[in-house]
Parts: C-alpha cells; sequence; structure tokens
C-alpha cells in the first residue's frame, strides 16, 4: 500500500493541450515558423521546454531560451487558464485525502505557474506540497523535480510512495529516485511509452489509480 502519492500536472491532473499548444504555436511564429498542426504539438506536453524545442525544431541552447521567453509571454497571461481538470480527479483527490494519503505535485512546468493553475482549478488544497521547475531551468529534469519534493517532505520511505504521471519522463524519473510508476493512459503518452519506461501499473481512468494506491502491490 502507498502511503505518498506524487502526481505529474500536464497530462495527469489537468489537460493542458489548448493552452501549450497556443503558447508553443506563439513562439514559433516569432521565428517565422508557423506550425498549423495542433496535434503534432502534443508531443512538447511532458518534456521540459528547452529539451522539446531542441529536439523538435534543432533549436541551439540559446535559441530554445528565447524560444522559452516568448512562450511564457503567452502562457502566463492566457495559456495556463486554457485548460481543464480531467473528469475524476477531483473525486480520487477528495478520496485519497480522506484515506489519510500525503499529496504531492511533482511537475516539469515552472513551479509558480503550477500553483497558479492548481488554485485556478481549486486543486491546491489537496496538496501538501508542489514541486515544479524553477524558471532558470536550474532545477529542470523530472528525477531533479522528484528528489526535491521527497526531500522537501523528508520522504525516506520509498517502497511507500509512487509517482503518477502520463509520460516516460515521469517514470524515468521516478526510477531514478528509487520509486515506483503508474503511468496513466488518459494523458498524451501511451501504453507502450509508459511499459518500455517501466512503469509498475498503467491506468485507463483516474478511478484505476485509486486501486493502485490503496491495496498492497503484488
Amino acid at each position: 500500500m502507498y502511503k505518498n502519492i506524487l502526481f505529474d500536472l500536464d497530462g495527469t491532473l489537468t489537460d493542458p493541450g489548448l493552452g501549450i499548444t497556443n503558447s508553443v504555436m506563439y513562439a514559433l511564429r516569432r521565428f517565422d515558423i508557423h506550425a498549423e498542426d495542433r496535434a503534432a504539438l502534443y508531443k512538447f506536453i511532458g518534456p521540459p521546454l528547452r529539451e522539446s524545442f531542441e529536439v523538435f525544431y534543432g533549436f541551439s541552447r540559446e535559441k530554445s531560451e528565447m524560444a522559452i521567453r516568448y512562450y511564457r509571454e503567452y502562457f502566463s497571461e492566457r495559456g495556463l487558464y486554457e485548460n481543464e481538470v480531467y473528469d475524476g480527479i477531483e473525486s480520487l483527490l477528495n478520496t485519497l485525502k480522506e484515506r489519510g494519503k500525503t499529496l504531492l505535485v511533482a511537475t516539469s512546468k515552472p513551479e509558480v505557474y503550477a500553483v497558479r493553475i492548481l488554485k485556478h482549478f481549486k486543486l491546491y488544497d489537496y496538496f501538501d506540497f508542489v514541486a515544479g521547475a524553477t524558471m532558470d531551468s536550474t532545477r529542470n529534469e523530472k528525477a531533479d523535480i522528484i528528489k526535491y519534493a521527497l526531500q522537501s517532505c523528508r520522504i525516506s520511505e520509498k517502497s511507500s510512495t509512487v509517482m503518477v504521471g502520463d509520460r516516460k519522463h515521469d517514470v524515468i524519473g521516478a526510477r531514478e529516485n528509487g520509486l515506483d510508476s503508474i503511468g496513466v493512459l488518459f494523458g498524451y503518452g501511451n501504453a507502450d511509452e509508459l511499459k518500455d519506461a517501466g512503469a509498475a501499473f498503467l491506468a485507463e481512468k483516474p478511478e484505476d489509480i485509486l486501486g493502485y494506491v490503496c491495496t498492497v502491490p503484488k
């Protein structure tokens, strides 16, 4: 049975597809790149932004940092609210809190944005701690963010702690910290990506998570 549950934000608690892709489109237009296929930009959801601009568009480190600044111009004012909570998430969080679980957020999104989003959608009070990236990218990798969350909450019982997320970065980050992980299939990853990364369990819907964290894993 897991006592401590870390949740990713984008693609796990909320569906940020519209806001993130609008923000990416805005940033790319500043480089005269016009990406019209929104679905092709969903791959930006989950990984750190700098990595995505470098891998998907071949940007240099300097150009990626500039793209992130443009991205945040749109995201900080509009994009973070172009978002919605997945059906069943609030009920899940409420049940987990009633059962005495410690809930944390571990997201690659800058922490300041994560807090604003959680408060806007009235999810913030369910969580004991919110861990995110820093605006200057000094804490950017998922493994570092998970480590920061664990250390901040003085969680040392790794066998009773699990990470819940929709992309391989969540699973790999959990594994690097000695944690099990639950891959969710209602976000932006898929079963093959999550299984290949080493997810211990897969959840097709939020209710499935409850069964994994409140029973003794086999």
